[in-house]
């Protein structure tokens, strides 16, 4: 059998054989994940994970953890829904976004970085491709059913249920993470390595022009340079990169599009239904690229771990 060697920070772990992936699991849980009820480190068992206090968390049948406490949820689903998820799925799996994809791991941080974070991992289809370019890979996102479709798609990842707002991992356990569409949470300044890379997506000003005209008629743009003034403490700008590229949709493709994003619920009904009855259109998808940093002498609080 094949020998295989992984290095997850600074340990150099050799193992062979079907049982492989079970092995790197352990390692990775014992040097990054923590109870979200105690802090203390978590460590991974035949079907679970668990920690001195007793503390046990199942491993689900697609392999990812659930780590959201019932006190964190601030509804019975929090996070975007299975239906939002799955439109997600088959426009991203359409192609669509895949220049965007491609232009976000071509400027990850080199050398390779060993472990990476990716918060508000969704249903996968960006964190699935970092793996091409880090030793090991996390997504983590509060909906259940985001992480469930995740794990079951894209193996070799560690896939995690909890809330960014109190991440379940170790200080310092991650030398890069990114956040595509989705606040940057404080507690990930904690989690980073001193001069860790952070890559943040969101909407450039004129993303999805036409599309937004055509639901709410005059719209204001997006912001793209709100995410820095208000950067959580500890991380700062290094670079902004914009990206575009045109969209060709035909119906199915504006129909899923519409379902994944927040226009579903906040367009006029008849508005949404002319625009899903249109069977081509021609729009610019529009991204900013922040690449942020941690700097090397903000200090870390730490929480137990």
């Amino acid at each position: 059998m094949n020998r295989v060697r992984y290095n997850l920070m600074g340990l150099e772990v050799h193992v062979k054989g079907a049982y492989h992936a079970e092995l790197v699991g352990k390692v990775v849980g014992i040097l990054m994940l923590i109870c979200p009820v105690c802090r203390n480190p978590l460590s991974r068992g035949r079907a679970s994970w668990s920690c001195a206090q007793g503390h046990s968390f199942d491993i689900a049948r697609e392999g990812y953890i659930n780590l959201l406490l019932v006190q964190q949820k601030k509804s019975r689903h929090p996070g975007d829904g299975r239906d939002s998820l799955v439109a997600r799925r088959q426009f991203l799996q359409s192609g669509h976004y895949e220049p965007l994809r491609q232009a976000f791991v071509a400027m990850m941080p080199t050398p390779r970085p060993q472990n990476w974070l990716d918060v508000g991992c969704g249903e996968g289809y960006y964190t699935s491709l970092m793996l091409d370019h880090a030793d090991n890979v996390m997504g983590l996102d509060i909906a259940k059913a985001g992480v469930q479709m995740a794990a079951h798609r894209y193996a070799g990842m560690t896939w995690v249920v909890a809330s960014a707002a109190a991440l379940p991992l170790a200080s310092n356990s991650f030398d890069g993470g990114s956040s595509l569409f989705a606040p940057v949470p404080p507690d990930v300044v904690r989690v980073l390595r001193h001069g860790a890379t952070l890559m943040v997506v969101t909407p450039d000003a004129d993303h999805l022009l036409s599309v937004r005209q055509a639901l709410f008629g005059e719209v204001r743009p997006h912001q793209p340079q709100r995410i820095l003034q208000s950067l959580p403490e500890g991380l700062e700008a290094v670079s902004q990169t914009p990206i575009s590229f045109e969209l060709k949709l035909q119906q199915a493709d504006l129909k899923s599009l519409l379902a994944m994003t927040p226009y579903a619920w906040k367009a006029k009904p008849e508005r949404r239904a002319i625009l899903e009855a249109t069977l081509n259109m021609t729009t610019q998808a529009a991204f900013v690229l922040h690449v942020l940093r941690k700097q090397d002498e903000f200090p870390v609080i730490m929480t137990g771990d």
